[in-house]
């Protein structure tokens, strides 16, 4: 079975990555959530080892001093980290995983995952940005300014990425996420090993080239 893929995901706060995402894994059963650690508390609603796993600071540097992070970063004043030995199995057991994390992580992912397939949300234009974070009632306006002039350096890190998904309207943006991943996996190399009965039976016995 060919190893699973890594896609990970960014996007500025309020971009609507989170609900993208949910919506993309409850589609698609065979897509699923890497969980990272973090140090900031949980938000309503938000289940320890499902949406994080949430640690003391003491807890996440004691991880971060035994290398045990493929990624992490500070965020918005709390860290963030990825536990590479549970991400590699995961993906060695044929499991295609949803990484979300910001640019800085990605960065570090890319040059330890060059294969994994990178996607930035954009907001439709700030002033959106701004209506849904201050729809989200969860920060006060200092935390939303913030998170705004932040946005546009996020932004700015958008090339590094291999598709941008505009979050326009959310069914819309959901088929493009959800195309991506379809696309990824009628790549040949992932298809050629799971088609290897199909193709020997049409190619009469071998799945090697005619020299014709």
């Amino acid at each position: 079975m060919p190893n699973g893929t890594l896609y990970v995901i960014s996007a500025p706060s309020g971009a609507g990555k989170t609900s993208l995402i949910k919506a993309l894994l409850g589609r698609d059963p065979g897509l699923h959530l890497s969980v990272s650690y973090t140090t900031r508390p949980p938000r309503p609603g938000e289940i320890d080892g499902v949406h994080y796993h949430f640690v003391a600071l003491d807890r996440f540097q004691a991880m971060v001093d035994a290398g045990a992070f493929l990624e992490h970063a500070q965020v918005f004043g709390n860290w963030y980290g990825t536990a590479e030995a549970a991400l590699r199995g995961e993906l060695a057991a044929g499991r295609d995983l949803i990484l979300e994390i910001d640019w800085q992580g990605a960065r570090q992912v890319r040059k330890r995952f060059p294969e994994a397939v990178s996607i930035f949300i954009l907001p439709p234009d700030l002033a959106t940005l701004d209506a849904r974070l201050r729809g989200r009632g969860q920060d006060d306006a200092a935390v939303i300014a913030g998170r705004m002039a932040q946005a546009r350096t996020e932004i700015a890190h958008h090339l590094d990425y291999d598709y941008l998904v505009v979050n326009d309207r959310f069914e819309v943006a959901l088929d493009d996420l959800a195309a991506i991943v379809r696309a990824r996996r009628l790549l040949h190399p992932l298809q050629g090993p799971l088609q290897g009965p199909l193709l020997a039976d049409l190619l009469g016995g071998t799945t090697e080239p005619s020299s014709a």
